[in-house]
């Protein structure tokens, strides 16, 4: 997986969606909101038993992003994840194939890695009694063998959970017979920003005392922000005119504003996201934001019905190779990661948990821009 310089890498093109979206912002045949004002039951962000109800159909069952396929950019690489509420493993193996596992020795059930950072490793070696495993999960030694008469090494591999590595990220599911034509569809559109060549450049984890749709809940309107993010992107969005749609329960929007769109070929990427920013919801509950020259993966996992672990990850063109580019992205991420996300995205759906909690708004009101929140509350 070695990595192209960006004057090395081929012309992207947007895929037929990502060109239908643009033009349709273009031609001034953006799809209007919905002329209707909805409501939500307060009780879908503060009560338990109504999470217990969405973990198990939702983050207990389907295909959800799990990772950048950039955190693991190279074969003999190992990553313990614990955050989705089971002790997983991710690894690239010596093929240049990606693993999720059961982060658990076939001994004795013991954590087979600990850690949870990203180390580079050829095998995996249990601490408790050192039995050995390759990266794609196979039993390969084990001290004493003789003391296991009869052991067939090939029925003690780690256990395997479903996955797909497609458009530069890594899938997976806790349960098998999952389908994941969904996310092979929008792969593409995350290959057309040419993702599985990119760079991970930052990531950290935030703990967010908030429903996890409460932090969704802000990335499927645009309603807020010229407000909430008046000092740090609003300027940027104002008077923009937004275009969107579904690709099976994955949700795309695109924002341009007319005045900037002249004389630009929509067909070439690079020239549509100077004018043209795309938002993704992808669900259950993983956010994708693409700049016009980085992108930025949130990976919302819910622990209880008031909180939310979040893992922001950034990723550029390629890693900086001089202080100048450095303090660049150090800049850039800063802005999104501590400024637009932590401090007012994250710090909104705090408050709008704590009021939430009083029982003093029993259904919340939804105008026309923010119709998207009403749609992933019907799903």
């Amino acid at each position: 997986m070695n990595r192209a310089t960006t004057q090395d890498l081929p012309r992207l093109e947007p895929t037929a969606g990502q060109l239908a979206l643009a033009e349709s912002i273009r031609d001034g045949e953006a799809r209007r909101p919905v002329d209707t004002i909805g409501t939500i039951p307060a009780t879908r962000y503060t009560d338990p038993e109504h999470f217990s109800k969405e973990k198990a159909a939702l983050f207990d069952k389907l295909p959800q992003v799990l990772a950048p396929s950039a955190l693991l950019p190279e074969p003999g690489i190992v990553v313990p994840h614990d955050d989705t509420g089971r002790p997983l493993l991710i690894t690239r193996d010596n093929e240049g194939q990606a693993h999720v596992f059961l982060n658990v020795c076939q001994h004795r059930g013991t954590r087979l890695v600990e850690g949870k950072d990203v180390q580079c490793a050829k095998r995996m070696v249990c601490p408790y009694h050192a039995w050995t495993y390759k990266l794609d999960g196979k039993l390969l030694a084990l001290p004493r063998p003789e003391t296991f008469p009869g052991l067939n090494k090939s029925e003690h591999s780690l256990v395997e959970l479903p996955s797909l590595e497609t458009g530069g990220m890594i899938w997976f599911a806790p349960q098998e017979g999952a389908d994941f034509g969904h996310a092979e569809v929008i792969g593409a559109d995350f290959d057309a920003f040419g993702m599985s060549d990119l760079h991970l450049f930052r990531r950290k984890t935030h703990q967010v005392k908030g429903n996890w749709k409460l932090i969704m809940d802000a990335f499927l309107e645009s309603y807020h922000v010229t407000r909430l993010h008046a000092d740090t992107i609003g300027p940027f969005f104002k008077d923009g005119i937004t275009s969107g749609d579904m690709v099976g329960p994955h949700m795309r929007s695109a924002v341009g504003r007319l005045e900037e769109m002249e004389d630009v070929d929509l067909t070439d990427m690079t020239a549509m996201r100077r004018v043209i920013t795309f938002a993704y919801q992808l669900f259950p509950a993983t956010v994708i934001v693409p700049s016009p020259d980085y992108m930025n993966i949130m990976v919302l996992m819910p622990s209880a019905h008031n909180h939310t672990i979040v893992e922001d990850f950034m990723l550029i063109p390629e890693e900086p190779k001089t202080e100048k580019a450095l303090n660049h992205w150090e800049r850039s991420w800063k802005l999104l990661d501590a400024g637009v996300f932590a401090s007012e995205d994250f710090r909104a759906a705090e408050h709008g948990q704590q009021g939430l909690d009083t029982g003093a708004s029993g259904e919340p009101t939804m105008g026309p821009l923010e119709s998207g929140i009403v749609r992933l509350d019907a799903v």
